[in-house]
């Protein structure tokens, strides 16, 4: 499936996605700028997330929590990462373990570890103004 979206579309494209997916597991491919922490963030609101959702390029990994306190899940960024073994020095196994919403900006510097079943999610700029995503 191809959905194009803007800024002002954004929450619809990120329904769009949770409703299509196969997996709560988001495998997210991008260029820089292609809007992969921009999507998540609306993923996670429209899912019922209550953080603010940002970039965990330099902790590599957040946590989200619904309002009422339970985990909604973990958004990882391995940009930084410069061997996937990294990834399990920080215990992507015991998250990938678990029944929550996983986002993976960059998954491609760790794709021996990405779990069978993800949904990968391909993010092109189309104009300054305008993304596409392919699931």
């Amino acid at each position: 499936m191809k959905i194009e979206y803007n800024e002002h579309q954004i929450h619809s494209a990120a329904q769009q996605v949770i409703e299509n997916v196969k997996s709560k597991t988001l495998c997210l491919y991008g260029e820089m700028g292609a809007g992969k922490t921009t999507l998540t963030k609306a993923l996670v609101q429209q899912l019922g997330g209550s953080d603010q959702v940002s970039s965990p390029t330099f902790g590599i990994v957040n946590e989200y929590y619904f309002e009422n306190g339970e985990l909604l899940g973990y958004h990882f960024d391995f940009y930084r990462l410069n061997d996937e073994s990294e990834a399990l020095d920080l215990g992507l196994e015991d998250y990938l373990s678990q029944d929550v919403w996983i986002f993976m900006e960059w998954p491609e510097k760790i794709k021996s570890f990405l779990p069978v079943g993800a949904s990968d999610i391909i993010l092109e700029i189309v104009s300054p103004t305008l993304r596409q995503a392919t699931f």
